[in-house]
């Protein structure tokens, strides 16, 4: 996602009501962060969004970005994708859906699930449920 422009923004009282809808109380803050999230499918890394905070002249701290996109997780209005210990994605599309990772460009896009075949999963644990599955392919150009 290209940093460098402002982004384009939910409207506020649609990210207000997106936020109260799943129980979360809409500070400024907040509904600020959901504005620029929540404008349609991506996948940012909080420092994205500490970027795309500041391109939109509503800087917010670290610290606030990373509680908010806590929050929003175990909300649900996005999903962790995490690559690695040190990368995180959160991802806007909560369809069911696995994902591609270019090592080399950094670069998460979605893989409709109908690809990716889960039918076949070994035996859960007894008093066990499956909560959901998740793909990360990871690529990188042929060398």
């Amino acid at each position: 996602m290209d940093t460098s422009t402002p982004p384009q923004l939910l409207d506020k009282s649609t990210a207000t009501e997106r936020l109260m809808a799943v129980g979360i109380q809409p500070t400024r803050q907040r509904v600020h962060i959901a504005q620029v999230l929540l404008t349609g499918n991506q996948h940012l890394s909080a420092d994205q969004v500490l970027e795309q905070m500041k391109h939109t002249g509503k800087p917010v701290s670290k610290a606030t970005v990373y509680n908010t996109l806590g929050l929003f997780a175990a909300r649900g209005l996005l999903r962790e994708v995490i690559i690695d210990p040190t990368r995180v994605f959160y991802d806007t599309n909560s369809t069911p859906h696995h994902h591609m990772y270019n090592t080399a460009t950094g670069e998460l896009s979605d893989i409709d699930s109908q690809y990716i075949l889960t039918e076949q999963l070994p035996e859960l644990p007894e008093d066990t449920e499956l909560e959901g599955v998740d793909v990360v392919i990871r690529v990188r150009p042929v060398r």
